[in-house]
């Protein structure tokens, strides 16, 4: 599997660009992710920033995250254009029956698959060696592209996560 992200990422978007990650509590089935595309076109062409165009982006990775991405230095991003994309991720969770919301859920590359673990079984997962300072973990807390492009798939000991480990 690859993780080169920055291969789907426009090039003429500043490194500084704000990012929000939505993470799926299950993979999209092939045929939702070919509905959500256009969803998420969509959504970027019409996106706006008190009447001015937001120069946004926005892609499902990994068939399980949606990222949207807005260069800030074309258009600020303020409230009113925030809260038309989390309606567009609730209208996702709606549609699909999925819930992107939930921050109690971690995602790790373990054994050649995406997983998730709740919060809840971290200490389980580590005690029991399944999750190791060397497992990937998706970091959803990143804010801008260039820490997407750098940090967004990193081992879990470069992460919050390093102070789980004894």
């Amino acid at each position: 599997m690859s993780f080169n992200i920055s291969e789907h990422l426009p090039e003429d978007f500043a490194p500084n660009s704000r990012v929000w990650i939505y993470q799926s509590n299950r993979i999209f089935f092939m045929q939702e992710a070919l509905e959500i595309e256009p969803m998420l076109n969509q959504f970027v062409k019409d996106w706006k920033s008190h009447g001015t165009p937001v120069k946004g982006y926005a892609n499902l990775f990994f068939g399980r995250f949606i990222i949207l991405m807005a260069d800030e230095n074309a258009t600020g991003v303020g409230g009113c254009s925030i809260d038309s994309s989390v309606r567009l991720i609730k209208e996702i969770e709606k549609k699909f029956s999925v819930s992107m919301f939930d921050r109690q859920m971690l995602t790790f590359y373990i054994k050649e698959k995406v997983e998730q673990l709740p919060l809840s079984q971290l200490n389980y997962g580590i005690q029991n060696n399944f999750i190791t300072p060397n497992t990937l973990y998706f970091d959803n807390t990143i804010l801008t592209k260039k820490t997407l492009e750098n940090n967004w798939i990193t081992e879990a000991k470069n992460t919050w996560l390093a102070t789980k480990f004894s």
